[in-house]
């Protein structure tokens, strides 16, 4: 887990912490935390209190967005840190078009998995 800088934490539009990500998803916060470990979810420290919290657009209807698993995935596998990987998927790309987690969330995840694959190049 790692603080957050002004840029990312104004690109992404909400937050949620871990507890509400674990209702969300109908699973104990443990499960969460190894979500977190196994790099199925970035969680970032926040606020005055330095909550750790995920974005609220890597939850879908009771599991995490299609696709966001695969790309964190290669995100890490081309060397992005947990701010750079959150700054990628929360920058809008005319290419797309929106964000990627927009087309992720929308269920356009092969796109977006094919542009961060050739981050790598």
């Amino acid at each position: 887990m790692t603080e957050i800088d002004a840029k990312i934490d104004s690109l992404v539009p909400s937050w949620l912490y871990v507890p509400d990500v674990a209702e969300r998803l109908g699973v104990e916060v443990t499960r969460v935390r190894q979500f977190m470990k196994e790099g199925q979810l970035i969680a970032v420290r926040r606020g005055e209190n330095r909550a750790l919290m995920i974005p609220a657009d890597f939850i879908g209807e009771e599991k995490i967005v299609k696709g966001l698993v695969g790309t964190l995935t290669v995100l890490k596998d081309d060397g992005f840190s947990d701010e750079e990987a959150l700054e990628w998927l929360f920058t809008p790309d005319e290419s797309l078009p929106g964000t990627p987690v927009q087309a992720l969330r929308e269920n356009r995840g092969t796109e977006v998995k094919r542009r961060a694959q050739a981050l790598a190049v």
